[in-house]
């Protein structure tokens, strides 16, 4: 076993080069660079709020924090619980974005005074799906998530297609999609209206104005993942401007490190048998960098054809320069 650990592929740990790059962009844009990059397989979490405060800790109170975000979402609440710690170190937040943005991740840009995207930039709608311990399993014994608009998009058509029918559509709905799933998206729903309220109340203060762009996020839309690009972000009441090219291109050269470093490392040892190494969150700023590595052995369990992980020594870590040196630690997060 002692053989194999030393062969275990580790994924790349960039700081030097990183490091040069927000130095660049804190230069360009005249303030502070916060990074926050998920790989497909990572997402806004709860978490991830504790790790922004160490960066936060060590960056200190700020005029104007530039917030990088490229994420396909995850958990508005710990969305809401970001900005909120972000507004105690700045007086303004200034989100840019030079590619996907989506859910709870625009969730976050929300509660910035300005939105600035680049060319291959794009937010998403934020209406809410969950995935719930009830939910229906996939072909690899996964919960699926389910969200409300599909639901109501089911009954909708089953009522246009039955007419007059006296039949419940519900019944048969049940039959697939637990009544308690349902209920809990329905409340989710409400949720994600009321959080997204919540984020434009830091720098918006009419209420009709909160309310439209909240609605049109939570309704609008015919698809989760619709992306909604820069002249459409600005008809829905988003203060969004262009990303300048030169700033733009140095977060593309960002976001080609933090995509090598979000690579899988996974080491396979057999059929039955494999180690994964991956970096699913990272948060970085002047100095400092707090990621989170998956690291983890995995058994395949034939008889219910599915992964499942032992030895399980993942973390949140950190790097941080004090003068010339790089210190390591690992962050103890419950």
């Amino acid at each position: 076993m002692t053989a194999q650990t030393n062969k275990e592929k580790q994924p790349p740990i960039l700081f030097d080069k990183t490091q040069a790059i927000i130095k660049r962009i804190n230069t360009m844009l005249g303030g502070t660079l916060v990074t926050y990059f998920n790989n497909p397989r990572g997402s806004v979490c709860h978490d991830d709020v504790l790790a922004l405060f160490e960066l936060l800790e060590k960056i200190g109170y700020q005029k104007t924090i530039y917030l990088f975000l490229k994420s396909s979402g995850g958990n508005g609440q710990a969305s809401l619980r970001i900005v909120n710690l972000l507004r105690q170190y700045c007086e303004e937040v200034v989100a840019v974005i030079p590619l996907e943005c989506a859910s709870a991740a625009t969730m976050i840009t929300l509660g910035a005074n300005e939105i600035r995207m680049g060319p291959m930039a794009y937010l998403t709608p934020v209406d809410t799906s969950l995935t719930h311990s009830l939910s229906p399993i996939d072909r690899d014994n996964d919960r699926v998530s389910v969200s409300l608009d599909e639901l109501t998009r089911v009954v909708r058509l089953w009522q246009a297609q039955n007419g007059n029918a006296k039949e419940n559509p519900y019944q048969e709905l049940f039959q697939h999609v637990h009544p308690l799933v349902i209920g809990a998206v329905d409340r989710a729903e409400s949720l994600s209206i009321m959080l997204c309220k919540e984020l434009l109340a830091y720098h918006i203060t009419e209420d009709e104005v909160t309310e439209k762009i909240a609605a049109a996020l939570n309704a609008k839309y015919p698809s989760h993942g619709y992306p909604i690009l820069y002249e459409e972000a600005k008809r829905i009441g988003l203060k969004v401007n262009r990303l300048t090219p030169e700033t733009n291109s140095l977060l593309l050269e960002l976001n080609e490190l933090y995509s090598e470093m979000g690579q899988r490392a996974t080491t396979d040892f057999d059929d039955t048998h494999a180690h994964g190494n991956e970096i699913l969150n990272i948060w970085e700023s002047t100095d400092v960098l707090v990621y989170y590595q998956q690291d983890k052995d995995w058994f395949y369990r034939t008889e219910e054809r599915r992964w499942i992980s032992l030895n399980d020594n993942s973390s949140w870590r950190r790097m941080a320069k004090v003068g010339r040196k790089v210190e390591k630690s690992i962050l103890h997060i419950a």
